[in-house]
């Protein structure tokens, strides 16, 4: 059972494969994104993270999950030495770390719910849980340049991919040391992570690093990444090759 909806400004996609999923569980996975757009949209006055920004709600009034994804920017903020920072011209937007979380969370309610085969795709990033067809599940990495091509294919299980770049959204990524220059040395930065939330949050802080966020990633336990260019060169970790795709 697959299908996908227009929710968080980007389409979000649910592939389930046991066959015992239903239209009305799938219902149960939406409205959950749903309900993260609410809380943490900025661009809908109503959510809870625009009240915050127009200083309507103090921190005794934020709600669990608000609080405990501000905590996981906070820390994602220490571990990536200050380039994932969420404060910018007196305004928080956590939407570098949301996504991710939000993927996540999804994940683990279909996994609740006792389905093992599954992918979660939101905006072009994506949990995969168990397998498709009994084969690891493939999943491409775009060409910057050219949209409607892969430069890679990826073969992944139980694991996350997210990738951060400006040839969809543009320049929405910032330098926390130098924020008014733009970032245009890298196109896109992949990374593949024990899980999406790992990977989403790690692949923002990345791209902001510049060329040097691959080697970042390099730093990392457990993690691979691909980055292309400006001058459409990729550069990539030591282990990335081994989930590639040889056809």
């Amino acid at each position: 059972m697959r299908q996908t909806r227009l929710l968080m400004g980007m389409p979000i996609t649910v592939e389930i494969l046991d066959s015992e999923a239903t239209d009305q569980q799938l219902d149960g996975i939406f409205d959950y994104f749903g309900s993260v757009d609410e809380r943490f949209s900025t661009y809908k006055a109503s959510s809870e993270i625009s009240r915050i920004n127009r200083g309507e709600l103090h921190p005794e009034q934020y709600s669990d999950d608000m609080r405990t994804v501000l905590a996981l920017c906070a820390e994602t903020k220490q571990q990536t030495q200050g380039y994932f920072e969420i404060a910018h011209e007196g305004l928080l937007d956590p939407s570098g770390l949301v996504k991710g979380w939000a993927i996540q969370q999804a994940a683990d309610q279909l996994r609740a719910g006792g389905w093992r085969n599954f992918y979660v795709d939101a905006g072009g990033d994506i949990q995969v849980a168990g397998t498709k067809a009994g084969q690891p599940w493939r999943v491409g990495i775009r060409n910057p340049f050219r949209r409607q091509e892969n430069v890679k294919v990826l073969a992944i299980t139980d694991q996350g991919v997210a990738t951060s770049g400006t040839a969809v959204r543009g320049q929405h990524i910032y330098n926390p040391y130098q924020p008014d220059v733009p970032l245009v040395e890298v196109l896109s930065l992949t990374v593949i992570g024990p899980n999406i939330y790992e990977a989403d949050r790690f692949a923002t802080a990345a791209f902001a690093m510049g060329r040097a966020g691959i080697q970042f990633i390099e730093t990392l336990a457990e993690f691979e990444g691909y980055l292309i260019d400006a001058d459409a060169r990729a550069t990539y970790t030591s282990g990335f090759e081994r989930y590639v795709v040889q056809e």
